[in-house]
């Protein structure tokens, strides 16, 4: 990345600690807006918790991503079985694909915690606005998409504090270490038997998400920065 950036005349990150880790080695350097919006669920959480399966009433934590090391489904498999001590009945929803699966479904199996792999699938919205809580167990991250269009389902959020997703959700979710299962199965655990914590998360959601970048903010951007080099002022 750094050999790359070295040869442009403007490099464009989307957090914080990428602009650090890059440093010196680019002539300039700025902080990339990122725009992300979750289109509306179709469906009510009621009808999507029954094409599940799911049993009435059960209380819901989704993850979505990719599986590999770095979205941390093994740190939330361990977390779930905490949060099962706690939450009796609760379900835990991992949507997405990828080269963990045989090992998440070896620690599935040895945890007794309710986890589902439900693999790749085209209704995240419906998913999201389903949950009682989404969980982002992230070893690293830049500036996650999924985070962004959480808060703006106006969901409560519990993330890990890595890359720049502490400054994407600002006070909208309650924030772990990467990497420690029991905090996260205590966090996990708070928001689903605190009612009003979980609607404080979702109203910070919604505000915070008003304040997140927009697709005619990025396009001006853009147009700015190309406008800057072109004109040799980058």
């Amino acid at each position: 990345m750094r050999r790359l950036a070295q040869t442009t005349d403007l490099t464009l990150v989307v957090s914080a600690d990428l602009a650090t880790g890059l440093g010196s080695h680019v002539r300039r350097i700025e902080r990339a807006l990122v725009a992300s919006a979750l289109p509306p669920s179709s469906q009510d959480g009621a009808a999507v918790r029954a094409g599940l399966g799911l049993p009435a009433g059960a209380p819901v934590v989704l993850a979505v991503g990719r599986l590999h090391l770095q979205k941390g489904f093994d740190v939330l498999v361990e977390a779930a079985a905490i949060v099962a001590t706690r939450v009796p009945g609760v379900v835990v929803l991992i949507a997405g694909e990828g080269p963990q699966r045989g090992a998440l479904t070896r620690q599935i199996a040895a945890s007794g915690a309710d986890v589902r792999l439900l693999g790749h699938r085209a209704d995240v919205s419906e998913l999201v606005h389903a949950a009682d809580v989404v969980v982002m167990a992230s070893r690293w991250e830049g500036w996650p998409l999924a985070a962004a269009e959480v808060l703006g389902a106006g969901r409560p959020l519990v993330a890990t504090k890595t890359g720049g997703l502490p400054e994407l959700v600002g006070d909208a979710a309650v924030l772990v270490e990467t990497g420690d299962a029991r905090a996260l199965g205590t966090a996990i655990s708070n928001v689903l038997t605190d009612g009003r914590l979980a609607r404080d998360l979702a109203e910070r959601a919604g505000r915070r998400a008003r304040q997140l970048p927009t697709a005619d903010d990025v396009t001006a951007q853009l147009l700015s920065c190309y406008q800057q080099v072109s004109s040799g002022r980058g």
